[in-house]
């Protein structure tokens, strides 16, 4: 049985995920990049629960850069132990306080569609100090791989094929706030930001 357009592209979007997940360990293990560990552990947390929920919701041609946000984000946790920054400062502890409050709210709900509203926000409170960092510190992070990223998941919009709300919301938020990231890392690189934390 012949392919979709959606299948096709939506497992094309998971492999190009993947692959930007390798560029940015091999810009960790080559000192370029500084991963913000609150943030990947975070990111491990929700792409797991992400992948359950969205799933759950009937999600399939775009389930695969979701499952690539449960196996990529891991990796790069590991890596931050050591090669990485960050996990302790108030900023940090405020994301992950955030966080564990929406995982409570996740786990007193019992509905799928609840669950991956809830895994969205703690994913945004998660990658919340790698936001800042790209403002901040833009030579900390890997543009390319950023790139790569913001690519993947703008061709997972175009793999959805039932656009409900609850479907759709997903591909678009991760273009939105990976496009985020992508754009400080260019803009903030041209104008020398400074290095400093709060």
């Amino acid at each position: 049985m012949p392919y979709s357009f959606e299948q096709i592209v939506g497992f094309s979007a998971g492999l190009l995920e993947f692959s930007a997940f390798t560029l940015y360990y091999i810009s960790i293990l080559n000192g370029k990049t500084r991963p913000n560990r609150a943030t990947w552990f975070v990111l491990t947390v929700v792409g797991v629960m992400i992948v359950m929920s969205y799933y759950a919701s009937g999600a399939r041609e775009t389930l695969w850069v979701p499952l690539s946000y449960a196996i990529g984000p891991f990796i790069a946790f590991l890596l931050s132990l050591k090669y990485g920054e960050g996990g302790w400062t108030p900023f940090d502890r405020f994301c992950l306080f955030a966080c564990l409050v929406s995982i409570v709210f996740w786990k007193i709900s019992h509905s799928s569609t609840v669950t991956l509203f809830a895994s969205i926000l703690i994913d945004f409170f998660g990658l919340l100090p790698t936001i800042k960092k790209a403002y901040l510190d833009p030579k900390s992070e890997d543009r390319t791989a950023w790139s790569v990223t913001s690519l993947s998941n703008f061709l997972n919009i175009l793999a959805v094929s039932s656009w409900t709300f609850v479907i759709g919301f997903y591909p678009v938020y991760m273009f939105l706030v990976n496009g985020l990231v992508t754009a400080l890392l260019f803009l903030r690189n041209k104008k020398g930001a400074p290095l400093k934390t709060l």
